[in-house]
């Protein structure tokens, strides 16, 4: 029993330090070895980053192309990429593929979709915040569709019904909006990779996470834990592609980092 309990604590760990954004059956979705993005928002979580951006960015992967933001840790986030790498395929890795294969797909599909329901807040709070009123309308009739018609969040009606398509908004990506730079890169153990101005607004996008107020806390870690390994049984082997793609899988996923953020902020 104790081994379950203290299993089930370090999976809560691996997935309570920010919220997840989950998408439709065949959105792409985050390559996390550990954790995955906000709800509805753009932040990697674990060493990797999406399926679609190591695609869309599968030449620079390969080429290896100079640092495109400040890392004057290398040396100390290196040794935290091996962490949260080995964390992967030690723990969550297996955990996920157990759950897969147990789980039928459409049912972890739903659940992806009603945790990125709950992310509504952060998400409609930093539209406002840009001054993006249209996409923050979207965002509340979303919430409503889903919510009631959606079964709480599981059917994504919104977007196969209505067409209103999803939108990734984060306090990172306004702070970014406004003018604030990155600053230096930072690879956090188990959050995976960020930047000094990502940390700062995950910390405030934490705050407008719904599950940040759930008590008692075991719950809160019961339900991020869950959370966790099912948007991982559906994202096994694109961090295994990454790796085999990259000549250097930290920097090939430092700099792609850079660029998605990057390109995030400029929508």
């Amino acid at each position: 029993m104790k081994f379950w309990v203290l299993l089930l604590l370090t999976i809560s760990l691996l997935t309570s330090f920010s919220p997840s954004s989950y998408g439709q059956e065949h959105e792409t979705r985050p390559l996390s070895p550990v954790i995955f993005q906000s709800q509805g928002t753009s932040y990697p979580n674990g060493p990797l980053l999406s399926l679609n951006l190591a695609k869309e960015e599968e030449d620079f992967l390969k080429e290896e192309p100079q640092p495109s933001i400040a890392d004057p840790l290398e040396p100390l986030n290196r040794v935290f990429f091996v962490f949260n790498d080995k964390l992967y395929f030690w723990l969550l890795k297996p955990v996920a593929t157990g759950y897969k294969a147990v789980t039928p797909e459409p049912v972890r599909v739903g659940i992806r979709n009603l945790f990125y329901n709950l992310g509504f807040p952060i998400r409609f709070v930093n539209c406002m915040l840009q001054g993006k009123v249209e996409r923050a309308g979207d965002e509340i009739a979303r919430f409503v569709i889903n919510s009631t018609i959606g079964m709480g969040g599981l059917l994504d009606v919104a977007t196969n019904k209505c067409e209103i398509k999803r939108n990734e908004e984060d306090l990172g990506q306004t702070f970014g909006f406004y003018g604030m730079g990155s600053s230096f890169y930072i690879h956090w153990p188990i959050l995976g990779p960020s930047s000094v101005r990502d940390t700062l607004g995950r910390v405030g996008d934490y705050f407008l996470d719904p599950l940040h107020y759930m008590d008692p806390t075991k719950y809160r870690l019961a339900l991020n834990a869950f959370d966790g390994v099912n948007e991982t049984s559906l994202t096994i082997g694109d961090y295994e592609s990454l790796k085999k793609a990259a000549l250097d899988p930290y920097i090939a996923l430092r700099d792609a980092f850079y660029q998605n953020r990057r390109s995030k902020i400029e929508e």
